[in-house]
């Protein structure tokens, strides 16, 4: 019989649809697994918002990995309390962005500093640059920011705290 462990680590090869260079476990919306027996497993999944257009096909993709691995009984529920934080995605993770070029997340869900529109020194995640410029509070997706750094002249996406 598998184990949760088993699973987690089974579910970390799922890439997230929006971002595919972190896993959905890394990205932390996977919140709790429950094996029942050999085929049959439970679930729990926290959208990164609630209207997160990534979460059906986070579902099906869960859904896939999770069949091809025995299990043929799939519970899946989404949960909303507690709401998901940026604070979920691991160290790692974190920097796995920085490297595809979008900025992680500072500081924790505290940080609330895009919502007033004023600028935040944003290190650029291409040259490191701190000169950074707030072009729109939305960026790729609404979970993101649209940054441009000063020095390098870079648009580049920075990862809400939420």
């Amino acid at each position: 019989m598998k184990t949760a462990e088993d699973i987690f680590t089974l579910l970390s090869e799922i890439p997230d649809p929006e971002i595919p260079v972190i896993s959905i476990i890394e990205l932390g919306v996977i919140r709790n697994i429950e094996i029942i027996n050999d085929s049959t497993i439970s679930l729990k999944i926290t959208p990164t918002y609630s209207g997160c257009p990534a979460m059906k096909q986070i579902e099906d993709d869960v859904r896939k990995k999770l069949s091809e691995n025995g299990f043929t009984t799939i519970d899946i529920k989404t949960i909303f309390s507690p709401p998901w934080t940026t604070d979920w995605i691991t160290p790692a993770a974190k920097e796995k962005l920085r490297k595809y070029g979008i900025a992680p997340p500072e500081n924790s869900t505290e940080d609330k500093s895009w919502l007033t529109g004023k600028d935040k020194n944003i290190a650029c995640p291409r040259c490191k640059s701190l000169n950074t410029k707030l072009i729109s509070q939305f960026g790729s997706t609404a979970c993101k920011a649209l940054y441009q750094c000063q020095d390098c002249q870079e648009p580049f996406d920075y990862f809400k705290c939420i």
